[in-house]
């Protein structure tokens, strides 16, 4: 029934998903969870690859539930020409299409941007890739780790003078993902002014680029004489931040400005280490890093009886710090519990189980209850309220194999 109050911030809008995997469904997960009506387009007849796990429970990946709650799935053969033409007639009723196959794929498929602008001129393509839609490398399979590559970021991660490695989270795909959500908002938002929706290039490797702080800069303006790298636990630049032992885990230290690193020295109890000609300055404390680790993991291997009384220390002198916790620990940790961070969601075949949640926050607006769909799940209920299709008529499409649905 409809209130006539808005469910989210995005409550109207409506969006056909052409996702796939983790990137692109990603973008379309978190309009969702602003209130997006989603139209999730699965491409018979196997659909999202996801489905594959790689955990699954009687058949059900809770991969693909985790990023593609919240959406109406309908699966269609685009190869064919019903199937195209159902595409196509669902575009001119969408404010946004999202798709994320490789460079031309869409357009091959027949519903590239100058289709998809015909169609629809107030409509929001976004498109998003590997490596982006131009450039020598737009053409080139990509994946999650192949752009942090590209980007520089794993020459950062690892030992010094040792193999590189990458952080083992899909942390390109799903910053990809945010950075396309963010594109989508602000090209709504200039549709409002001007009536025409727009067309946005979104690629994995420009996200993760942009995730050099300092390392970009320091490089152009030093004329290379300046090669950042990577500096194992500890940062090549800002002294102390990094990854320290302590008596049975690991903890994140970061208390490199001056008045930060005092409070760790009164928090050692060594309050004269401000002023040692050693340690004083960042610039000191860099080039004498080994003897400074050493006095840290020192003085943490030596408190007892266990790791609490070094991090009570460290909290009570409001040293910057975190413990490194498991997943397991982070997935129970009560301030990750009680923000949602971490968040119980129900699924129509798997139960309840724990995903990570909504991560922002709007004061008007609580969090939706979202469940995913099953593949194919909506495709009479989309066909006849959006197109006006005939429940037998999209029953003959099924039999007929244009469209597919997964038995529940």
């Amino acid at each position: 029934m409809d209130t006539g109050v808005p469910r989210h911030v995005l409550d109207g809008y409506k969006v056909l998903d052409f996702t796939q995997i983790v990137a692109g469904p990603t973008c379309t997960l978190m309009l969702a969870e602003m209130g997006a009506e989603v139209i999730k387009v699965e491409m018979a007849p196997n659909g999202d690859p996801s489905h594959l796990g790689p955990f699954l429970k009687d058949g059900r990946s809770g991969y693909f539930v985790q990023h593609n709650r919240g959406k109406k799935d309908i699966c269609i053969d685009l190869k064919r020409p019903e199937g195209l033409a159902i595409a196509k007639e669902l575009v001119k009723k969408v404010d946004v299409v999202v798709e994320n196959f490789a460079p031309g794929v869409i357009g091959r498929l027949g519903l590239g941007w100058e289709v998809v602008h015909e169609l629809n001129p107030a409509c929001v393509m976004c498109s998003i890739s590997a490596f982006g839609q131009t450039g020598p490398l737009a053409n080139e399979p990509g994946f999650d780790y192949l752009g942090a590559a590209y980007a520089g970021v794993v020459s950062m991660c690892g030992e010094t003078g040792s193999s590189p490695y990458v952080p083992m989270i899909a942390l390109g795909d799903v910053s990809t993902g945010v950075h396309a959500m963010g594109a989508i908002c602000a090209a709504l938002l200039g549709r409002a002014r001007t009536g025409l929706g727009q067309h946005l290039d979104v690629s994995l490797l420009d996200s993760y680029f942009h995730y050099h702080e300092c390392g970009i800069e320091t490089l152009s303006l030093s004329n290379g004489t300046i090669q950042p790298t990577r500096s194992g636990m500890h940062s090549w630049y800002a002294v102390p931040a990094g990854i320290f032992k302590a008596r049975e885990r690991y903890i994140f230290i970061i208390a490199p400005l001056d008045h930060h690193f005092a409070m760790l020295c009164r928090a050692m109890g060594q309050a004269e280490l401000a002023s040692d000609p050693r340690f004083k300055t960042n610039a000191d404390r860099l080039t004498n890093l080994k003897e400074l680790i050493a006095t840290i993991e020192g003085w943490m291997q030596s408190r007892s009886p266990s790791d609490e009384a070094t991090l009570a220390a460290l909290k009570e002198h409001r040293v910057p710090h975190a413990p490194v916790l498991s997943v397991a620990e982070a997935v129970n940790h009560p301030h990750l519990r009680q923000r949602g961070t971490v968040r119980t969601v129900h699924d129509q075949m798997l139960g309840d189980f724990d995903v990570p949640g909504f991560s922002l926050r709007f004061s008007a607006y609580q969090p939706l209850q979202l469940e995913a769909p099953t593949q194919g799940q909506h495709n009479e209920q989309v066909l006849v309220e959006m197109l006006g299709y005939a429940p037998a008529r999209v029953r003959e499409l099924q039999e007929a194999g244009v469209l597919v649905a997964a038995r529940r």
